[in-house]
């Protein structure tokens, strides 16, 4: 105790601050790097005239309120007035459109990865760029307000990702981390930058509309691990901190994307090693040793934060339908006046779905809350469906519910595993699909019929993923991350592993093409229910 006080007095501490879809988090790392303190922030996106979005008002009360929070658990715990760290972090959300024009105002709302609205844009620059480019990437979005006419185009001088936005507003640095970078634009890994021949080809093919601008005059600076990007103004410190006493001058690492401090919170930035993290939505990285033989459009290709190449599957729907469905059986018990404890209930109704069948009994169910474009649907219905043949009880209910939270995931990881013959020494699982113990790892080692390890730290995520990065800028080292994180951080934890079970592995594979061979079903619906609006 008395060292993490005398940590948190030295200001040889990081705090990291992560926007994540449903929750925003902040974390203390003390001098050793573990976790000392946090907070959190409860929030949702909101479905406003066809587009998901977040208000930059609930930004930046989310922020405060998670911030007011671990100054609140610093006090408690340690008796001390937060007043000075030593580094700071800011992560988000990858992907989406924030568009600014030249007096820094917001064109249009802020549009999150998760909207599924820009198909003609990713098809047309695919097919110039001859590299997979996801409709949820900035590029994209911007791209296609272009083929819509929309008229804030003209006006844009610069956009950026969540993470950047809010990096900037405490810097007055419009700079982002080569991670998140290459969730907005392709990156030239031999660079460390933005692919500059992509950059021309986007520039000539809108020549025709005569901008006011080039492309690379509207992207943030790319930054690598441990690069300077910048300090804490008095401006950003009173919009972290309402009570004021949070000083200026504190130096920030660069900005990164959701998936890049999932890689640093489980030490998986070197080759060959990966990670799952699930929650709202999920993806797996693979941290490759070379290039995939050719382009895939279910297969991201992105970036470490200190600039490896990765490929990336990324699904828009994870564990939203599941919780869903946890919420009604916490609104049955409490029918009954039962007071319900829901980290309870998620172990009782988690752990139940190992009891169910290898298949989950002939049950088939879609957690599309929204568009999933592995699958190649625009839209998304949440969907049970059985059969009077089904095994229905709730066991296979669960499982199956758990086995859907990583299908489309699934689609994409057998391109890498089976198709590329990418070779994967390790992979970690983390975020609230890992929380409840063996459970969430069990599931993902029979989907993906590897090994799959979780770390005691797996649910600090990436607030603290982002706290690391904030400490490995702070000490100015000159060692890789890879190396750093090894050496002062995860030694020799390698987490706790499960092996894939034969029969799960079995019984996911049958699962799949149940999947597979029920997307009609799901298209029905979604006509069905578009029908009835």
């Amino acid at each position: 105790m008395s060292d993490v006080k005398k940590a948190i007095r030295s200001g040889k501490t990081a705090l990291g601050i992560e926007l994540g879809s449903t929750r925003i988090k902040a974390v203390l790392a003390g001098e050793d790097n573990e976790p000392v303190a946090s907070g959190s922030h409860d929030w949702e996106n909101r479905y406003v005239d066809g587009i998901w979005t977040y208000d930059l008002d609930d930004v930046w009360a989310g922020i405060q309120d998670c911030y007011s929070k671990l100054a609140e658990d610093v006090s408690s715990r340690y008796g001390i007035v937060l007043e000075h760290v030593g580094a700071i972090g800011i992560s988000a959300m990858m992907h989406g459109y924030m568009a600014f024009d030249d007096s820094d105002e917001l064109l249009v709302p802020f549009r999150t990865w998760r909207n599924t609205i820009t198909e003609q844009a990713s098809k047309a620059l695919m097919g110039v760029f001859h590299y997979n480019i996801p409709q949820r990437w900035s590029i994209a979005h911007l791209y296609q307000a272009i083929l819509n006419g929309e008229e804030h185009v003209e006006d844009v001088r610069f956009f950026t990702t969540l993470a950047g936005y809010v990096h900037w507003k405490l810097t007055g640095r419009k700079v982002l981390g080569v991670g998140d970078a290459s969730g907005m634009f392709p990156i030239d890994v031999k660079r460390g930058d933005y692919n500059s021949r992509m950059i021309e080809q986007f520039n000539g093919l809108v020549s025709d509309k005569h901008y006011p601008w080039k492309l690379e005059e509207l992207l943030p600076r790319v930054l690598l691990a441990g690069e300077d990007a910048g300090t804490l103004t008095e401006e950003g410190a009173r919009l972290l901190d309402r009570s004021g006493r949070l000083k200026a001058g504190i130096g920030l690492c660069a900005p990164e994307g959701d998936a890049g401090t999932g890689m640093v919170a489980t030490n998986s930035v070197a080759v060959r090693t990966g990670n799952v993290s699930a929650g709202t939505s999920v993806f797996a990285m693979a941290v490759l040793e070379k290039e995939l033989s050719r382009v895939y459009e279910e297969i991201d290709m992105v970036t470490t934060p200190d600039g490896s190449l990765v490929a990336m599957v990324h699904c828009n729907n994870c564990t939203s339908d599941l919780n869903a469905w946890v919420g009604l059986f916490r609104e049955f018990a409490e029918s009954f006046g039962i007071d319900v404890d829901m980290s309870g209930l998620y172990g009782m109704l988690y752990h139940k779905a190992l009891e169910g069948d290898a298949d989950c009994g002939g049950l088939l169910a879609y957690n599309y809350f929204s568009g999933e474009h592995i699958t190649g649907f625009e839209e998304g219905r949440p969907l049970f469906v059985r059969t009077p043949q089904s095994r229905f009880n709730l066991a296979n209910f669960m499982r199956i519910h758990l086995f859907t939270s990583l299908g489309a995931l699934k689609t994409g990881m057998d391109i890498l595993l089976k198709g590329e013959g990418v070779k994967l020494d390790t992979m970690l699982g983390h975020g609230g699909l890992f929380k409840t113990k063996e459970v969430g790892q069990k599931i993902l080692a029979a989907a993906i019929d590897t090994p799959v390890s979780v770390m005691e730290t797996a649910g600090e995520g990436g607030a603290w993923g982002i706290a690391l990065l904030a400490a490995y800028r702070r000490e100015q080292t000159k060692e890789k991350l890879a190396d750093w994180l090894a050496a002062n951080v995860f030694g020799s934890d390698a987490g706790t592993k499960a092996e894939p079970d034969p029969k799960d592995v079995e019984g996911y594979e049958t699962f799949i093409q149940r999947y597979a061979a029920g997307f009609p079903i799901e298209r029905a619906a979604i006509e069905t229910l578009r029908q009835q609006k």
